[in-house]
């Protein structure tokens, strides 16, 4: 078990002191406080850089643009990435679609500050784990869906789409969580509770709100025109079940085949799990970045 299998303990800091060239707490929109990012460049060179979005975890209702889980993918440094690690507003303050809206405002404010930052606005990845990647893979398929869309959070003018996205162990069709656990030999399966982190974030009981629960869900936006998705699920996942991904991936297969999307099983590795952050993972995360944005 590692410290993202109890989601409701804190997550302790990232140490970026050593990162030369950073901006942090730089607001994004204005209408809530957590609307801030985090900007990470490589020591040298100019840019443009391309840009991995990272999108925390922690149950859609915690965590941190800065806790430790971004010092993984801050080593797309190394690679001529530049890393922005994003905030938005939790559960506790707004619910879905909130904080997809703001992710997406996030990316906007990204095209309309590129030449600042030494972005390559045209070159942005979403990535993130559990919560985290579920928003990556709706930031990826819901460029065009204009109700997650808030241009009142500014930079209307420019697209909210990406070119890739990695989602690592992220929910999917909430509804079936606790079915999947239950058959998995997990517990306890408790994702349809009123107070659970998904119903807290769409702001009902889950099985009250179905047509909402199919909303939240990546699948239901699958299309043949989508950015190439990297999926990475761990087959003991006892938080969020490994049939969420398995279910993603064959829909994918059959309506837009491996062109547009890939899919990892790690074995033995659990929710959150160090398997992930290997240097054999990460340069396997890192490979299909290259393919897609260099």
């Amino acid at each position: 078990m590692t410290i993202e299998d109890e989601p409701w303990i804190p997550l302790p800091p990232a140490d970026v002191s050593h990162i030369i060239r950073k901006w942090q707490d730089l607001p994004y929109a204005n209408l809530s406080p957590a609307q801030k990012l985090d900007i990470f460049l490589p020591d040298e060179g100019e840019g443009p850089f391309p840009v991995i979005l990272y999108i925390h975890g922690g149950g859609f209702g915690l965590g941190d643009k800065g806790d430790i889980p971004i010092l993984t993918f801050l080593k797309g440094l190394e690679r001529g990435y530049a890393v922005v690690s994003v905030n938005y507003r939790l559960s506790g303050e707004a619910i879905f679609p909130a904080g997809l809206q703001d992710i997406k405002a996030a990316i906007r404010w990204l095209r309309a500050y590129c030449k600042l930052y030494h972005f390559d606005g045209n070159q942005i990845a979403a990535c993130g784990g559990s919560s985290g990647g579920n928003y990556a893979a709706m930031v990826c398929l819901t460029a065009n869906v204009t109700t997650f869309n808030d241009l009142s959070l500014g930079n209307p003018e420019f697209p909210c789409n990406v070119q890739a996205a990695v989602d690592w162990f992220g929910p999917t069709d909430f509804l079936k969580m606790d079915e999947q656990l239950k058959e998995n030999g997990f517990g306890p399966s408790n994702h349809d509770e009123t107070d659970s982190p998904e119903s807290k974030y769409l702001g009902a009981k889950l099985s009250d709100v179905p047509l909402k629960v199919e909303l939240a869900n990546p699948m239901t936006y699958v299309h043949k025109n989508m950015p190439p998705l990297l999926i990475q699920h761990g087959r003991l996942d006892a938080m969020v079940p490994i049939q969420q991904s398995i279910m993603f991936a064959e829909k994918l297969e059959k309506y837009v085949g491996h062109d547009r999307y890939e899919f990892d099983i790690l074995e033995g590795a659990g929710h959150g799990d160090p398997l992930f952050e290997t240097k054999e993972n990460m340069e396997r995360v890192f490979s299909f970045l290259d393919r897609y944005l260099k």
